[in-house]
């Protein structure tokens, strides 16, 4: 389900895309448009939204671990970040904008670590009971552009450090669960200029009366 009666006023939209891919440039354009026309916006990202998912998230970041113990640790802290910030927003009736959400992690784990996906199933079934974003908008590109854009912009974390071969099966992840779930997603070529990309991002909320 994508949202139940009592959180019908409210709208959960998550931000996909391999590193590199350019989202939260426009996540924060998003944001700062829905706040000036008056919204009750929450903007969160995972792992991370409360002080102790941002305690997980770094452990996720930067500590050595197998893919089941960044599983369980993904997982941990987004069941507190559901309880804590998505779930009471959107009862209130808020926007919530979150950069990741479960997609990530079936990406990420599931298509970059190779982990077992049937677990991953598992999980989100027990730690998000039925909580779906409403609209999820993946931003698709190139590994071998985005690993170029990371090279100029920052040091990179455990993740960010790996090669296109993993990013690769990383965006494999991700068009798995476009491929599983099309009615939930939006798909922008994030290869193009900025420019572009915001007007692909602008037609996706257009279309559904969202901008």
């Amino acid at each position: 389900m994508t949202q139940s009666s009592d959180r019908a006023a409210g709208r959960f939209i998550s931000f996909e895309g391999i590193d590199g891919a350019g989202k939260t440039t426009h996540l924060d354009a998003l944001e700062r448009r829905w706040r000036e026309a008056g919204r009750d916006v929450v903007r969160t990202r995972e792992p991370g939204g409360t002080p102790l998912a941002e305690t997980l998230r770094e452990l996720v970041l930067h500590e050595p671990m197998d893919a089941l113990t960044e599983s369980l640790l993904v997982f941990a802290a987004r069941r507190d970040h559901v309880k804590s910030v998505i779930e009471p927003a959107l009862a209130r009736g808020a926007w919530v904008l979150c950069d990741r959400f479960t997609d990530a992690t079936f990406a990420y784990q599931g298509g970059g670590r190779g982990f077992d996906l049937q677990v991953l199933s598992t999980l989100e079934q027990w730690v998000q009971t039925g909580l779906q974003p409403e609209l999820t908008v993946v931003f698709d590109v190139d590994p071998a552009i985005a690993a170029a854009r990371l090279s100029a912009a920052r040091q990179p974390d455990r993740f960010e450090a790996q090669d296109c071969a993993f990013f690769e099966r990383v965006r494999q992840g991700y068009l798995g669960r476009i491929a599983a779930q099309p009615e939930r997603f939006a798909t922008i070529d994030a290869g193009r200029t900025p420019e572009q990309v915001a007007q692909q991002v602008a037609a996706v909320f257009e279309s559904r009366g969202w901008w």
